[in-house]
């Protein structure tokens, strides 16, 4: 009985195949919308928790000022050297222990030259960023005591200013500094905020702080601890060791934050699960534009056979028999919206997240559910149409003209 309705549904929807196609349009493009959204969503999720995974889970960063809606700090003391041997001398547990000083500085060799990200820090910054030499070494005692300059370079500035030539041992100009390089370090590629992690020259802390900073101080400080270390009991120590240092009172706020690795990823992938899901609940909206669509279509399909289904009624078709028709015209409608839809986003989400260099992961279940909403799309809406259709009087549609 049902393979009957649907013959006559596909007969029926044969007969108009561009008014169909215009019907279901709305949800094709809501199914679509929807799976696109989430997968480029779960894309960027797990781009981002990779990301951060190479950073290390037993990684923090203690920064000056409290930093956080409504709380960021610019007038925070920065920290020194004493900070630096005061943790790695106190606190246990400890893998290494980094300061870090940053600025932007136009890097020249021979007749090349590049804007990039310079660096001012000790050997513990490889240590506590897991970042291996591709070619060279680290800093020497007196490189990082800053008695004699010295350069690290990334891939991307390796790139630029020597081409597929080896750098080491060549000099080159960060600044007003004349430095040799003496490694050039792994690729890592972009960071999880979309950064080019390879765009970067370190040098000692000692030299960046007298030739580029022109300061003394720190600005910021990561370390890690060892595996098999709590990192809530290392962070608990910096914290009390450092409130010591700063002499702050009891009761008072820090005016530094230490930052678990663990807490920034959370916060971070639970930020792009919410657009994710605030995308795709837009997107849904459009799923009910469709249905309403179908119903609309519907009706005028009734009105249009007004007399067919007169026919049928008077020669002794039940009232559940047209109803059956018209309810499994509408559905499948729904369903090739919907599968449609369902190849029409897979092959828009693959060529976005190509694009954009993000994984593709396709949510099997947000599929199966736009699947689901867009058959139910077609049972709920239809069905007030095919009533109508099994409601009308037999002797009334026949003089229907």
């Amino acid at each position: 009985m049902l393979l009957e309705a649907a013959k006559l549904a596909w007969r029926a929807i044969s007969r108009n195949l561009l008014r169909s196609f215009l019907t279901v349009l709305g949800v094709v493009i809501g199914v679509a919308a929807v799976i696109a959204m989430v997968t480029i969503g779960n894309g960027t999720t797990a781009k981002v928790r990779d990301e951060l995974s190479r950073l290390g889970t037993n990684t923090l960063f203690i920064r000056p000022g409290q930093w956080g809606p409504g709380r960021a700090s610019t007038e925070a003391k920065r920290f020194n050297d004493k900070d630096v041997l005061a943790i790695k001398e106190q606190v246990s547990g400890l893998r290494g222990v980094a300061p870090i000083n940053r600025g932007t500085a136009t890097v020249i060799a021979g007749g090349a030259n590049h804007s990039s990200s310079a660096v001012g820090t000790t050997n513990d910054y490889f240590i506590v960023q897991d970042w291996d030499m591709a070619l060279g070494r680290n800093f020497n005692p007196n490189e990082d005591r800053g008695s004699h300059a010295a350069c690290i370079i990334g891939e991307t500035v390796r790139k630029q200013l020597f081409g597929a030539a080896n750098p080491v041992g060549q000099l080159i100009r960060v600044s007003n500094i004349a430095c040799p390089v003496v490694g050039v370090l792994a690729v890592k590629g972009q960071s999880g905020m979309g950064d080019d992690q390879d765009d970067t020259v370190i040098m000692p802390l000692k030299l960046h702080q007298r030739r580029i900073g022109g300061t003394t101080t720190i600005s910021s400080i990561v370390i890690s601890a060892q595996d098999g270390v709590s990192t809530a009991k290392v962070q608990s120590d910096v914290e009390g060791l450092l409130r010591e240092r700063r002499r702050i009172a009891i009761g008072r706020d820090d005016d530094f934050s230490v930052n678990d690795m663990s807490q920034i990823a959370a916060a971070m992938t639970g930020t792009t699960v919410l657009l994710t899901g605030l995308l795709g609940a837009v997107a849904a909206v459009s799923l009910l534009v469709g249905g309403i669509g179908i119903m609309n279509i519907m009706l005028v399909s009734v009105t249009e056979r007004t007399r067919e289904i007169g026919i049928r009624l008077a020669i002794g078709a039940l009232e559940s028999q047209v109803l059956r028709q018209f309810l499994v015209e509408a559905v499948m409608l729904s369903i090739f919206g919907g599968v449609t839809g369902i190849i029409t986003g897979l092959a828009l989400a693959y060529g976005v997240v190509s694009f954009l260099q993000v994984p593709f992961v396709a949510s099997p279940t947000i599929i199966l559910m736009a699947f689901a909403f867009s058959a139910a799309i077609g049972m709920i809406f239809g069905y007030f149409p095919a009533r109508r259709a099994a409601q009308l009087n037999p002797i009334e549609a026949l003089r229907h003209e």
